[in-house]
């Protein structure tokens, strides 16, 4: 399965009204998991770079809920680069992809919900290592 398709981008629904709008995520539903973990990130700039990992066991949705991000994810072969800049807009990442998170605007909030309870054993921070484990994957 490409890459496209395994990190597939999420559209929520938005209600509203005058009085504002309101976006419902519910976990085994509008996104493929259980929430276990939600956490999100703020006070980054265009020049940070978040994440810079991937996961052994845990899957995410990134939802930008305030300003914009990008999201680029790899498994090593192919790469895709995505613009969160919609709060009722996500993007899944499951187990295993590498995931790095970009150019964020001034008033960007990065809210993340994560499938596994935090467990620092399954990241893997070392690009070239992830690699090595993705071609062993693939044979």
């Amino acid at each position: 399965m490409r890459l496209i398709e395994r990190c597939r981008i999420i559209d929520f629904k938005s209600y509203g009204d005058d009085r504002g709008k309101l976006v419902v995520i519910e976990g085994g539903q509008s996104i493929p998991f259980d929430i276990k973990r939600v956490f999100y990130m703020y006070g980054a700039d265009a020049s940070s770079v978040r994440g810079k990992h991937a996961n052994k066991d845990s899957d995410f949705v990134l939802i930008n809920v305030a300003g914009n991000s990008k999201i680029k994810v790899t498994d090593g072969n192919e790469e895709l680069v995505v613009n969160l800049d919609k709060p009722m807009q996500g993007i899944y990442i499951p187990k295993m992809v590498w995931k790095e998170m970009f150019d964020f605007s001034k008033n960007s909030v990065l809210l993340v919900l994560a499938s596994t309870h935090y467990n620092d054993a399954e990241y893997i921070y070392d690009f070239f290592e992830y690699q090595k484990m993705m071609k062993q994957k693939d044979k």
